[in-house]
């Protein structure tokens, strides 16, 4: 932190120093055109931060007559960014932390959400709207996750049960700040389940060997895309697509898709009603779409910086 006061103070001081001398001035910049780039001389980090809870309580007295069941539910969020530039060159992180419980009277505490996201991306511009990148993935959860269908309760799912991790090499589509397409032609995959249990209670262990604790899918196609717009003063809507075709099963039906949504309603600069939503199709796991959604009031801190 301290580099980043000291250095527009180390600045300062050339400039200083320099204009003490009969130096002639600068050309003035070029003018932007619709197809050509103009770049500054200085080098710089966007980053940002936010941390959110978020709580949820019911009661009922014993002689409520509507009937109802006492609960209690919690959950927190990380995210965070952190965005360089230089001239063509950028580099672009993100992450994204969540994890919910609930406990229901009579019921033991289960949670009710839980996602763990990073993406690191490095690009090089070659227009003002178009670029190559080379980036990295990650999804995996933080907790066991059971099917509560009906007793006795089956384990699902793991820390890295499964996870992804995927690599890409392509071309980016950047037209402004708030909408970016990813297209990786060349795009691994690495599928892990490292709990060796789950292939008695899940079919087909995520597409992983009976046995092994990695998959690996060499040849595949990845299309990236986001979408974050704030839709009014207060209110900020974040998209996020992420499609998966391996090479050797190039099919509708086994290509995976997955669609983050997250709509957040700021009231005050600190309390936020925020709305969420995941859709996934992955044959692997299953046949059918999933989907999950929350709605939620709670406390959201964001700070962040400038160029």
């Amino acid at each position: 932190m301290k580099s980043f006061i000291l250095l527009p103070l180390f600045m300062l001081c050339i400039l200083y120093s320099s204009s003490a001398q009969e130096v002639a001035p600068p050309p003035a910049p070029p003018s932007l055109e619709e197809d050509q780039l103009v770049f500054k001389d200085t080098t710089y980090w966007i980053k940002s931060f936010s941390g959110g809870l978020n709580f949820n309580q019911g009661a009922f007295s014993s002689n409520w007559k509507a009937g109802g069941v006492n609960s209690v539910a919690f959950g927190g969020i990380l995210a965070g960014t952190a965005n360089y530039l230089n001239n063509r060159f950028s580099w672009d992180s993100e992450v994204e932390l969540l994890y919910g419980i609930v406990r229901n009277q009579g019921e033991e505490t289960r949670k009710n959400n839980d996602r763990i996201f990073l993406d690191t991306k490095v690009g090089y511009l070659l227009s003002k709207k178009w670029g190559t990148y080379a980036s990295l993935n990650f999804l995996s959860q933080f907790a066991e996750g059971f099917d509560f269908s009906e007793p006795p309760f089956l384990l699902i799912s793991d820390f890295m049960s499964p996870a992804f991790l995927t690599s890409s090499i392509g071309m980016e589509y950047k037209p402004n700040d708030e909408f970016a397409l990813r297209i990786g032609p060349l795009s691994p995959r690495l599928t892990f389940v490292t709990n060796r249990d789950l292939f008695l209670t899940v079919p087909g262990n995520y597409g992983v060997p009976i046995g092994e604790t990695v998959r690996t899918e060499w040849l595949a196609l990845q299309i990236f895309a986001s979408w974050n717009k704030d839709l009014a003063e207060n209110l900020n809507l974040k998209m996020r697509y992420q499609m998966f075709s391996n090479y050797e099963k190039f099919n509708l039906k086994e290509t995976d898709h997955r669609l983050d949504l997250t709509l957040t309603a700021k009231i005050t600069n600190l309390i936020n009603v925020t709305f969420t939503s995941l859709n996934l199709y992955d044959f692997d796991q299953d046949s059918n779409i999933q989907f999950s959604q929350g709605l939620a009031l709670g406390i959201l801190y964001k700070i962040g910086n400038k160029e």
